[in-house]
């Protein structure tokens, strides 16, 4: 006997209510997920799964409406839909940019939203009002009483119904979906995985356990966990190269930022002009290194996933930044490391210090100055950007500080003019747009020039200023600046498709490395910015064998060349790590069956390089074990405010 008839269900007109906004939201978000999201789908299951996740989400959270009487159930529906029609908008806003979808510890990095809010306008699309189109339909079917108030109940047995309809479709979608792809919650390395085969509102569940399981791993870490990861980092240390080690030896170090630069640029001709002339020179200058397989390996941080790694050579999180929520970690990072041998240590940034926590994170890596907005003037209105001051103004302010730190110096410059949305005032512009007919990527190549002018011309006042002489330069580009999602212009822009392997490429970014003295050659070896830290230290004549580094030495014969990116996806000069896929990196084709089991090999180290990462950061393990010869930072001997200096 079923506890209901049908007659009487949907003689209750709630229930009819309830059905409608179930099949309204469970529409909108399939649709959602083939339109706006690139998840990969592939064959009739998976085509299946895509559209039957949204439907057991939509009955289980609207299905608590019922749990209130009267009134209250039309309210509590009405709230409810409108949060997941809100969460489901602000994820494909999010995705338009970062190629990706939110995550809890995103949503709480509140203190960046002032800074990045100029960016959300060049995110929306005419026609994202559908995105709320049915929740104001329902919201007019109450007010227009379409539908009376309830006056009975359906019970609890037939509630009960209900909510075993919404988990059973939802037990169905998790088992065809580990039919598919095994292991899928446990090795969830790339959240389209997840969305693909759970869908958007699970995924958002899924994403809740893993940030809370992540947050409890430093209460239940102890000192034994670290021996796990001195073992794994001492039998994958590489030997320095003795031809390199300790050649920048007393040197300066300045590491130049290159926001949103992507090696394609390099070389890259608009209208028979180059768009980099001066970074061009730079890689083909006698006394640089120039790394042409450099790839970056941020995630949801992106530029602060950057700095991350480069200081640290440990990986960024899976899910937000690390400089958000492990702000206050034990670190042994590049400038603690170097205050030992007598550098002083800066970061310079136009922008507020609170932005991305740089203000704390920093004291944490041991950074002894931070020049952030306070410290520099906004003469000319065209001198602020989105992020903050231009390159131009910010590097040539710099040198008056710059001048004043005790030498030998660690310093950092982040530029922040060639960041998404690539605005310039025209009058600025010294070069055409690309004609592709996609805002973005047109943009990008004019803030690029602009940005590749600000570097020439910072080059220029370091020699006027005396510091060229005794300085090693680290130009590095932090991460993409066109994502996939504008894959079909930059197949103009290359003049060719993009392929699997094509967009792993477009992943590379700038490394030179410059000195003068240096015997300079462009360099084929694959590497990625977890590998900065240990290839830096080596120059300067730093020996890193005890440090717990993720990455190894560029320049070091016994360097692997194996890039992970934070998906689980890798690239190799054999195999190519696509969407879980395996491809040659020469052809562009699927692997063959000969080399499925080594890329699987490199797949499994991937994984276990990522996983034993992120245990040393979300455990904070390094508050168990000091490397001879370091001495632990003391942030309370540090401030950054313009009035101390």
């Amino acid at each position: 006997m079923y506890p209901f008839s049908k007659k009487q269900i949907f003689s209750n007109q709630f229930f009819v209510f309830f059905t409608i906004a179930v099949v309204f939201l469970w529409m909108k978000t399939y649709f959602t997920q083939i339109t706006q999201f690139h998840l990969g789908v592939e064959g009739i299951l998976q085509q299946f799964l895509l559209f039957i996740n949204p439907l057991g989400s939509a009955i289980l959270f609207l299905s608590i409406a019922f749990l209130f009487k009267g009134r209250k159930k039309y309210i509590v529906l009405l709230i409810i839909d409108l949060f997941l029609s809100i969460l489901l908008y602000a994820n494909v806003v999010y995705y338009r940019f970062f190629d990706d979808f939110i995550t809890l510890p995103t949503i709480f990095q509140t203190q960046n939203f002032g800074d990045v809010s100029g960016s959300v306008p060049a995110l929306m699309r005419p026609y994202d009002f559908l995105f709320f189109i049915d929740w104001v339909i329902l919201l007019l079917l109450v007010i227009l009483k379409f539908f009376k108030m309830p006056t009975s109940e359906l019970g609890r047995k037939k509630v009960f119904a209900i909510i075993s309809l919404a988990l059973g479709i939802s037990c169905l979608n998790l088992g065809l979906a580990e039919s598919d792809r095994p292991q899928l919650l446990t090795r969830g390395f790339d959240r389209n995985y997840i969305v693909k085969y759970l869908g958007m509102y699970n995924y958002t569940i899924y994403d809740a356990v893993e940030s809370t399981k992540a947050s409890a791993q430093r209460v239940l870490a102890d000192s034994s966990d670290i021996t796990k990861i001195i073992n794994y980092t001492k039998s994958n240390y590489a030997e320095p190269n003795p031809e390199y080690f300790g050649i920048a030896e007393g040197k300066n170090v300045i590491y130049i930022h290159l926001e949103s630069m992507q090696n394609f640029l390099i070389d890259y001709k608009l209208n028979g002009e180059e768009v980099t002339p001066f970074l061009n020179s730079l890689a083909k200058d006698p006394n640089s290194l120039y790394f042409d397989h450099f790839y970056h390996q941020t995630a949801q941080g992106k530029t602060a996933d950057a700095e991350f790694m480069l200081d640290n050579s440990l990986y960024g999180l899976p899910q937000g930044a690390a400089f958000i929520t492990k702000g206050r970690n034990t670190y042994h990072a590049a400038p603690a490391i170097l205050s030992s041998y007598g550098y002083t240590s800066a970061v310079f940034h136009g922008n507020s210090g609170s932005f991305w926590n740089r203000n704390e994170i920093y004291k944490s890596f041991g950074f002894e100055h931070f020049y952030d907005i306070d410290y520099f003037q906004v003469q000319l209105e065209e001198d602020l950007a989105e992020y903050g001051l231009m390159d131009k103004p910010f590097f040539h302010q710099s040198i008056q500080y710059l001048k004043t730190l005790p030498q030998p110096f660690y310093t950092k410059f982040i530029t922040v003019t060639h960041h998404y949305p690539y605005k310039l005032d025209e009058n600025l512009a010294t070069i055409g747009k690309h004609v592709t007919g996609d805002k973005s990527v047109d943009n990008y190549f004019q803030t690029a020039r602009y940005a590749d002018e600000a570097i020439e011309q910072f080059f220029n006042d370091l020699k006027e200023a005396g510091l060229y002489e005794n300085t090693i330069f680290i130009l590095y580009g932090d991460h993409y600046g066109i994502s996939e999602n504008h894959n079909e212009a930059m197949e103009t822009v290359l003049g060719e498709e993009v392929t699997p392997t094509v967009s792993a490429d477009l992943q590379r970014v700038p490394l030179i490395i410059h000195m003068p003295g240096l015997e300079g050659k462009t360099i084929h070896t694959y590497g990625g910015q977890i590998d900065l830290l240990p290839t830096v230290l080596h120059l300067l004549g730093v020996d890193t064998s005890d440090y717990i580094h993720f990455g190894t030495d560029l320049l070091s014969k016994n360097h692997k060349e194996l890039v992970a990116f934070r998906n689980g996806d890798f690239v190799s000069p054999e195999v190519y790590s696509v969407d879980g896929k395996f491809y040659d990196p020469i052809t562009g084709e699927k692997i063959d069956d000969s080399l499925l089991d080594y890329s699987k090999e490199l797949k499994q180290l991937v994984e276990e390089q990522l996983h034993l990462s992120d245990q040393v950061v979300n455990g904070d393990l390094l508050r168990f074990y000091t490397p001879d010869g370091f001495e632990p930072v003391d942030k309370k001997t540090i401030n950054y405010k313009k009035d101390s200096e």
